[in-house]
Formats: C-alpha cells, structure tokens, sequence
C-alpha cells in the first residue's frame, strides 16, 4: 500500500468534513420539501453548475475515460458522446430556460404543465417517467458502486485489512466491500441534509479535484520531458477515417483486443451511430436525474441557461488534464504497471489507479484519491437526491399520502434514501464492469426514452397516451434487447428509436388531443419552436401581441458553434500536456473567435 500517514489524514479530514456538513445543513433541509430538494430555489447559478460539472466529474466515467485516452488516443474525445455529452450545449442554448420556465419540482410533475391533470393516459405517462427515472438513477449508483470499489482496490489491498474484517470475503466481491463502505458516508450527508449539502459537498470536492488534476498534469509533462511516447501511428490525431486504423500489437497487444470487444473498429459507422442518436437524445431533453433537477432548482430560467453553459467551461479542461496526464505516465511506464484483473484479463479501467498508485508523490496521491472518492459521492449524491426527489414528491404525496406534514415528508425522505442506496448496491453486485453499465443506460435504456420526449416539446398533437405508449415500448424494449441480441448496445438504438416511435404515433392518435387550454398555457410560458401552428393561432387570438419564437435557425448555429467550443475544451489540455503547441495554439484561436460570436448571439440574448 503505497498511501503515507499525511494522504490518510487528507482522506479523514475529507469524510469527516462531509458528515460535518450533513449535520450543519439538516436544520436548513428540514424547512420543507422545496429546501431539501431544490435548496428553496435560492442557489446562484454557478454555485449548481459547479455542483452539476461536480457530479458529471465521476470516478467510473475518469475510469473509463483514462482507459479510452490510452487505448484510442485522441479520438477518444469523440467517444463521450455516447452520452451524449454535448446534450449540455441544447441544454445551454434554449433547453434549460424551456424546462425551468415550467416552475416544476421534478421531471414528472414537469409533465402536467404539457398535458394536463386529466385525460387519457395522463397518469400512466406520469408512472411511466417515474419508473424511467428510478431504473435510471439506480442504473447510475450502481455504475458508480463498482468503479468506485475497483479503485479502492488498488490503493488498499484486501491483505491488509482482511485480518480486522470479522467475515470472510470472496475474491470478486472485495471491490463491493470497498464500494459499500464509502457509499455509507455519500449516503450519510446526502440524505441528512439534502441539496443545500450536497451543493456546499460538490463545492469543496471541486476545489480538491481543480488542484489534484493540475498537479497530474504538471507531473506528466515533468516525466516527458525529453521523451517519446510509444504510441501507434495516428494516436495523436483527432480525426479518423472509415476504420480506426490503431494497430497496438507490437506495443501492448491486448489493447487491440479491447478495441474488438468495445466494438469501435469501424470507427465511421460507430461516429455517424453516436451522432445521429446524440442529437435526437439531445433534442428530448435532460433525462430525469441530478441534471434535470440542478436545472429546475436555480432562481429563473436565464439562470438556468447559465448554470448548464458554466459546466462545459468549468469541467472538461480540468477532467482531461487529469485523463491525459495519467495516460502519459501509463504509456510512459505501461511495462510496470500491473493491470490483469482476478480472471488474468488485462482491464485498462485499472489504469487510473494503478497510474496514481505509482507514480504521484505524497500529499499529491491523498489529494487526488481524496478528490476521485469525493467525485463518486458527488455522483452518488446527486442521483440519490433525484431519486428521492420522484418517489417522495411524484409518488409518496400525490398518491399515499398528500396532506403529509413536513416532518413526515422529512422521514419518508430519510427512509427512501436508504431504500434507494441499498437497491442501488445490489444491483453493483450484479454487473460485470463499468463499462457494460455504461453501455447499457446510453446505449440501451436512453434510446427508449428518446423518441416521446422529443414530441413532447415540438409537436402540439402529441398527447400523455402518445407519451405513455412511446416510452413503454420503448424501455421495455431496452430491457429485454440483452436478452435478445449481443453486440454494442449502441447499435440497438434505431430500432429502440423506431419502435419506441411506432408506440408515440398510435398511441397519440387513439386518444383525443391535450385540452387546449392546457396548451396555451404550456405554449405561452414555455415559448418552444416547432409545430405549434394551430396552438399558436389560438393564443394570438387571444393575445394579438405575442410573439412566437423564431430563434430555431440562431439556437442551431449557437448549438453547432457550443459543439465546437466544448471539443476545443476537451482537446486543449491534451495538446498542452503532450507538448503539441501548434494545435494548442490554433485551438486556442477557435475558442476565442466562439466565445465572442456567442457573447452576441447567446449570452446577450438572454431572458427569462
């Protein structure tokens, strides 16, 4: 165990901290329902955007995204759009403002400003995003369970702590030990004090990981300096062609072998798949998770424009300083790391402990596990707050019981946080890797939410029954495809797409149109663009004044302009540690020439 005496007081005074938090926000959480979810809807937008950019900053995704950084070199900034990651561009440009403009608690409520209260399918649509949103967040607790028991891992032998553990423990489950004892301290100040912790949490866990990736960074230059990573040829080249072309068999043969199973040899098709899934997965939405609810707590819908641009811009430069530096100093020393996981397979997600463990020096290694620890139970917080957040309010008081009083709300959100945390863990016990979690929510799960939630802002006809059917078949189909089929899950997504919109069509149009009144009401506060023709009639009859919006054409040329910005955010610290200035440079240049375009067509344009 290479952790000294002073990186395990860091790591103390880090939990200890994040309890003492928990204790001093209970009064404030306790207030009523709105403060322990939402934080009253009185935090500064960039204090949930540091939040939101904290959370995103997870151990399991680092993980991953290390071992992508090495395998695929700088293609691999492609790769995150699995997600899609550039969701948060949609979201910065008219998204955010849409969604918060509906003053709603969470994404269901959300539901009953676009169709109404009573009608065909309006109940079913509302238990139908509930139990999308609660498959969700535990698909992610448990995504970050087992990264985050993986990492511990590496850093604390089970030889070493075996002999005071008074139960014996099999081999594959020491990471899940691991997992479930720092998931007890996440568990701890989430639940106690609610957002207003969790926020304050992120805070502190952000400063932590801003001066522990800028150290990495630094390190690894001072390790290449004067050296050569052996790499394959292209490796240091963003752009790709039809294959991807990296051929490691004379370097590190099993990273080819990764590329087989990951399913990304032909690169093209995987790119245009991921493209076309991200912009339709973009065009619905947030999914209902801690980014939906940072969105629906800040104090207006210009903040809440604001609070999603200021993720990208505080997340990426300082994230890919870590992945890049830790994969330098891996391709530095890869012959001395040890990386074969209990079954002799070569797993690169241990890369990044593996790298930490070995090469950064004291107080640096206590920081940077401090901050990659504090990263899971900001993860962990913010997807158990949004889970609380559905059953408790869209659940617990609009069907049990909905004259509860505050003190009986506050136990209830007690007893299904535990609830939620330890359903969550079971179901850690139950994956494989990260990277199969990872691949089956994006690639899986979010291709049956995409097809209802993108009618559901654009066309006028779409109805709760639509919505209802759309989403059923779509998830239902998302379950049962690994049972079906083998291979990417991402390639599953246009016949997810295509049956989950078959479901929008018939079941919108077995059912009568949303009341009227109800549109209006949705059209006039949320001003959408789309086919909102025979609404939009209707509302200037009644009021001859009012304008529709006509920024499609603007948000799109903003959406493309963020796009770009956000890749040059993502590439500027990989240039900068590899000591590639030239590109640094001309990249530095594109994002100078995007932000003060944006200044006008965006930021200036701001409203509520």
């Amino acid at each position: 165990m290479k952790l000294q005496l002073i990186d395990i007081l860091i790591l103390l005074a880090y939990l200890l901290t994040m309890v003492l938090i928990g204790i001093y926000m209970r009064n404030k959480a306790k207030q009523d329902k709105e403060s322990y979810l939402m934080g009253s809807k009185k935090l500064p937008w960039y204090m949930l955007g540091l939040s939101d950019a904290s959370d995103m900053f997870d151990i399991s995704g680092t993980m991953w995204m290390v071992a992508l950084c090495f395998v695929y070199g700088f293609k691999s900034i492609w790769i995150p759009w699995l997600w899609p990651v550039f969701n948060q561009v949609f979201m910065m440009m008219f998204l955010s403002k849409w969604l918060r403009r509906s003053n709603a608690t969470t994404g269901a409520e959300w539901l009953k400003t676009r169709f109404g209260l009573t009608g065909k399918g309006v109940k079913s649509s509302h238990i139908i995003v509930i139990a999308f949103a609660l498959i969700s967040c535990l698909g992610f607790l448990a995504y970050g369970f087992v990264g985050l028991g993986k990492f511990v891992q590496v850093f604390i032998p089970w030889e070493v702590v075996k002999d005071y553990i008074p139960f014996t423990v099999a081999d594959k489950y020491v990471p899940h030990f691991y997992g479930i004892v720092f998931t007890l301290f996440a568990m701890f100040y989430s639940i106690i004090g609610g957002l207003h912790s969790i926020v304050l949490g992120d805070a502190i866990k952000y400063l932590i990981m801003t001066i522990a990736c800028i150290a990495i960074g630094v390190i690894a230059v001072q390790h290449l300096h004067g050296q050569t990573l052996n790499v394959p040829k292209g490796w240091d080249n963003p752009f790709f062609s039809w294959e991807l072309n990296l051929d490691w068999s004379k370097i590190a043969a099993d990273a080819n072998k990764k590329i087989a199973d990951d399913g990304f040899s032909l690169f093209g098709i995987f790119f245009m798949m991921m493209l076309m899934k991200g912009v339709f997965a973009s065009l619905a939405g947030p999914t209902p998770n801690y980014d939906m609810q940072k969105v629906l707590s800040t104090r207006s819908p210009k903040e809440a424009s604001k609070m999603t641009g200021f993720v990208s811009i505080i997340l990426l430069p300082i994230r890919y300083s870590m992945i890049t530096g830790l994969t330098v100093l891996a391709l530095l020393y890869y012959n001395q790391l040890y990386l074969k996981g209990p079954d002799g397979v070569t797993d690169f997600e241990r890369i990044l402990p593996a790298t930490i463990n070995n090469f950064l020096p004291v107080g640096v290694l206590g920081l940077v596990l401090t901050g990659l620890l504090g990263a899971f139970m900001g993860t962990f917080s913010g997807t158990l707050n949004a889970a609380q957040a559905y059953i408790v309010n869209d659940i617990y008081l609009k069907y049990v019981n909905p004259q509860a009083s505050t003190k009986k709300i506050m136990s209830m959100n007690y007893a299904v946080g535990v609830m939620v945390v330890v359903t969550g863990i079971f179901f850690g016990f139950m994956a494989n890797n990260v990277n199969d979690i990872l691949q089956w929510i994006v690639g899986g799960l979010y291709g049956g939410y995409v097809a209802a939630n993108c009618l559901k802002w654009y066309w006028w006809r779409f109805n709760a029954n639509g919505f209802f059917w759309g989403m059923t078949v779509g998830v239902v189909a998302a379950l049962s495809m690994p049972y079906i089929t083998t291979g990417l899950p991402l390639y599953w997504w246009p016949l997810l797409f295509v049956l989950s919109l078959i479901g929008c069509f018939i079941g919108t149009y077995t059912a009568p149109p949303t009341d009227i009144g109800v549109l209006k009401s949705f059209y006039r506060n949320v001003r959408p663009w789309g086919f909102w023709g025979p609404v939009h009639e209707l509302v200037i009859q009644d009021d001859p004044a009012f304008q529709t919006n006509k920024n499609f054409k603007l948000d799109m040329f903003n959406v493309v302009l963020g796009i770009t910005a956000q890749l040059c955010l993502t590439i500027f610290p990989m240039y900068l540690i590899t000591g590639m200035y030239t590109p640094l440079w001309i990249t530095i240049g594109i994002l100078t020439v995007i932000s003060l375009i944006l200044k006008r067509t965006w930021w200036n344009r701001l409203e509520d």
